[in-house]
């Protein structure tokens, strides 16, 4: 069912200024890195789902190269300075459960050109056993692919899905991207991903960023985010999208210009393909509110140390969420 919008839009911009302002100087932010020390200042804590730990991790060399060819037993993970047993492991290049969440609200009109022809640069990047879905927002959001069909690995059919809804309307960004996390739940891949375009401003949305920043962390889902901003447009906001890649253990860009957005993303593709996947099952894992901190270490060969990048900690969730209007289907 769509949703109209409130035409209040100035208050709504004020209330979600404010419910951030709230949020960062309610929580400390999360860093990535080799060594996460326990939560401080700077730290943003994450929460998971009860059970498995699951870690996208890169590796790279003093030099910065990726390191390919590593197995299970080259890995150490400590949840709070203890040592875990590695339930699961995947090596690197296998397929992903990935959603591609594009903004199509008036502000990024002048980018769609740009936008379809990353998706498709981004497509032709992936492994091709990927189970790619589109979800499409503005003040409404909706599934990109006929229905019936949830995922897809032919870049023409996602061309179509992202290219069929025109660009007008508001900005429902929290629930585009809320939807689409529930959705990448159903791929069958351990592995998942969305990549997010957007100019990052929301004035429509049901949930609050809170909650979906909560969502996010809890999804073993990483967030590659795009801000693809206009000077001319008052709405942009670098901190939502910084925050939903930290907490998610992805990254954020920023592109000096549209025209760099399919490089950026054939990048991306490129670095989901050199990821290894971990899970363990905490010992006693306790929920609520304590955070528990993560360390991940690996030795190459000849025992050469190595730089690891994944999530420094989660927190266990403690409350129910918010239930989300059903996306429309893309008709055909």
């Amino acid at each position: 069912m769509f949703r109209l919008c409130d035409s209040r839009i100035g208050i709504l911009l004020k209330a979600a200024a404010l419910a951030l302002m709230t949020l960062l100087t309610s929580f400390p932010i999360l860093e990535q890195g080799y060594a996460s020390g326990p939560p401080g200042a700077d730290e943003y804590q994450i929460s998971v789902d009860v059970g498995m730990v699951v870690l996208p991790v890169i590796v790279t060399d003093r030099k910065g190269q990726v390191v390919s060819g590593l197995g299970a037993h080259s890995f150490h993970v400590f949840d709070d300075g203890l040592p875990q047993q590695i339930a699961f492991f995947e090596p690197e290049d296998v397929p992903v459960a990935i959603g591609l969440v594009i903004d199509n609200s008036g502000s990024m009109r002048s980018k769609r050109q740009e936008v379809v022809a990353a998706a498709a640069e981004f497509a032709k990047s992936s492994n091709s056993q990927d189970q790619m879905f589109v979800v499409n927002f503005n003040q409404t959001v909706s599934m990109g692919l006929p229905n019936g069909v949830p995922f897809t690995s032919d870049v023409r059919q996602l061309l179509g899905a992202v290219s069929r809804i025109p660009a007008s309307g508001n900005t429902a960004l929290y629930d585009g991207l809320a939807v689409a996390l529930d959705h990448v739940k159903t791929g069958t891949t351990n592995r998942k991903a969305l990549i997010l375009i957007s100019d990052g401003g929301d004035n429509c949305s049901r949930i609050s960023f809170r909650e979906l920043l909560k969502r996010a962390g809890a999804s073993n889902t990483q967030i590659y985010a795009l801000g693809v901003f206009d000077d001319m447009f008052s709405g942009k906001d670098s901190s939502v999208l910084k925050l939903l890649a930290k907490a998610t253990g992805g990254k954020a860009y920023f592109p000096e210009s549209p025209s760099q957005i399919i490089g950026i993303c054939q990048q991306i593709a490129r670095d989901l393909r050199h990821q290894y996947t971990i899970g363990y099952y905490p010992h006693n894992p306790n929920p609520g509110s304590k955070y528990h901190a993560i360390r991940v270490t690996a030795k190459g060969p000849a025992d050469s140390r190595l730089h690891v990048s994944t999530r420094a900690g989660y927190l266990m969730p403690a409350e129910p969420q918010t239930p989300l209007p059903t996306p429309a289907k893309a008709s055909l």
